[in-house]
């Protein structure tokens, strides 16, 4: 797991500047026993109303294509970062 974390890690720093180019960004909290990747989004992602279809279909594909064994991406940013 700790070989998968790494290199989950790895795929999320590549991705990350694309977040940052909207002032946004992501902080990698655990993988979970079934291979889930939770995330916390921050910044401009924090509040973003499109957050969820940046996660689904921006994180989520790239970091299964760099780590096939990755089922899901899961957004663990508090509703209250949202800004309701």
């Amino acid at each position: 797991m700790e070989e998968l974390e790494a290199r989950v890690k790895e795929a999320l720093d590549a991705f990350r500047p694309q977040l940052q180019a909207d002032g946004g960004d992501m902080e990698f909290l655990s993988i979970d026993e079934e291979k889930r990747v939770h995330l916390k989004l921050t910044g401009a992602c924090g509040s973003c109303p499109m957050a969820t279809m940046t996660l689904k279909m921006g994180v989520e594909q790239y970091l299964k294509d760099a780590c096939p064994e990755v089922s899901e991406v899961v957004n663990d940013t508090p509703m209250g970062d949202f800004g309701f």
